[in-house]
């Protein structure tokens, strides 16, 4: 098998796995569902990977390399404000971007019992409501976590999904910008 084709069957079996855990949850998906719907062997899976986990990963791992993009951005800003509008900003455009993906790591406990053995990716997931709080008090904090809440479950919601990318993301920054009390950019 050439790289092209493994990286192609790679691919595909990460796609896959994505659609069943959406629909079967992590926890609910085995390597040999996988294997099953790909028409596979198990065999085959564990050329690829050896553990569900791995998995997991590799499909996180594409927003997992945007939200450090983000995250970057949005720390060289000069004010807090400037940082949570720029934070704001990422999160809105990799959540749009990544609207199943986001959806099923918010509200799977599979998949949020499993990156908690990746404590490096749990931080990185923490630091969005950290750069979003204008300042150190509570209200601050609850604001944050209410805004990427919100941007997550509205982006991920069946409800929306007619609505195209550019509509949704700048109905997210608005409501973002309004919860987190940031003031409204004019375009």
């Amino acid at each position: 098998m050439t790289a092209v084709a493994q990286e192609r069957t790679r691919q595909r079996l990460l796609d896959e796995a994505c659609r069943l855990f959406a629909m079967h949850s992590f926890a609910g998906t085995s390597l040999q569902m996988i294997a099953d719907t790909l028409g596979v062997t198990k065999a085959a899976i564990y050329h690829h990977f050896k553990t569900r986990d791995e998995i997991l990963t590799a499909v996180i791992q594409p927003a997992i390399e945007e939200l450090r993009t983000a995250i970057a951005v949005a720390e060289v800003q000069r004010t807090p404000a400037a940082r949570a509008d720029a934070m704001l900003s990422g999160m809105v455009d990799l959540t749009v971007k990544h609207r199943a993906l986001i959806g099923m790591i918010g509200m799977d406990a599979g998949v949020t019992s499993a990156l908690q053995s990746h404590p490096d990716i749990v931080e990185l997931i923490q630091r969005p409501a950290e750069l979003m709080r204008l300042d150190g008090t509570p209200g601050a904090e609850i604001n944050a976590t209410i805004a990427l809440a919100g941007i997550a479950t509205a982006a991920s919601s069946p409800v929306l999904q007619h609505h195209d990318q550019a509509e949704l993301r700048e109905h997210l920054l608005a409501a973002g910008r309004r919860v987190l009390g940031l003031r409204t950019r004019r375009s």
